[in-house]
């Protein structure tokens, strides 16, 4: 332990996790721009005016204090941008929930991730402003393909591997993790994965069969090489949303 350490950080910050400590507290996880994953005390979380600010998915200015690095760190917080109305929508809800907790899952704490703070404050403020519920889940499945990518384990979907082609990518090898063009995987289709072009990010009117698909993928490695032994309790979060997708798309048909 190093003489005189201690830890300071004032920053925006994401509620990310919530659990109930003592009477009246909570030790809350938040995702920070500069730090990643945070975790702090809160006196007075579970309060009536704490309540709503650290709601799941909300954004806060933290201010974070701990003399020790073993010492759970106390913290304040200020509502930034409320997110509460996520909750009252069935969609929104199950996304607030999956999002939240893969990410409080995934990350280790103090390992800064700056494109995943960014690109979770964005989607979540997005889908609070009502962006079209389509384009919120194909942000879903972007999100889930960064947070591979950022750990290590994204599919690389920059080329084929057959060919080494960089355009009209339609597939991904579920073993080998590989793009694969849509002339060198066509023979194989059942046995690929499917790679709609919401996944390489150029598709802004994706439609509910796109998003199922995009999931689809995303969730293959998300369980293969992620979410697995105790972790995969996670999924069931995950299969709450990706039903409600499958009542979008059924709804769309008819």
């Amino acid at each position: 332990l190093a003489l005189g350490w201690r830890m300071d950080i004032e920053a925006p910050a994401l509620v990310i996790g919530v659990l109930p400590h003592g009477e009246h507290g909570a030790v809350v996880r938040f995702l920070t721009h500069d730090h990643g994953l945070v975790a702090g005390y809160v006196r007075g979380g579970r309060s009536r005016r704490l309540r709503p600010v650290l709601g799941l998915g909300n954004s806060v200015a933290l201010q974070l204090h701990a003399r020790l690095d073993s010492q759970l760190g106390s913290a304040t917080v200020e509502l930034g941008s409320s997110r509460a109305g996520l909750a009252l929508d069935a969609l929104g809800a199950a996304s607030l929930e999956w999002l939240t907790g893969l990410t409080a899952t995934l990350l280790t704490e103090g390992v800064p991730h700056p494109p995943l703070y960014s690109v979770l404050d964005g989607l979540l403020e997005a889908m609070t402003l009502g962006v079209e519920p389509a384009r919120a889940m194909a942000g879903v499945a972007r999100y889930e393909l960064l947070l591979m990518a950022e750990l290590g384990f994204g599919p690389d979907l920059s080329n084929c591997v057959v060919t080494g082609a960089t355009t009209d990518l339609a597939y991904v090898s579920p073993k080998s993790s590989h793009a694969v063009s849509r002339g060198a995987g066509l023979p194989y289709a059942a046995r690929l994965l499917p790679l709609p072009a919401l996944l390489l990010g150029a598709d802004d009117t994706p439609s509910w069969d796109d998003v199922a698909a995009a999931l689809h993928t995303t969730g293959h490695f998300l369980e293969r090489d992620m979410l697995t032994g105790r972790l995969a309790a996670l999924l069931a979060a995950r299969t709450r949303l990706t039903s409600l997708i499958a009542r979008q798309q059924d709804a769309a048909v008819r």
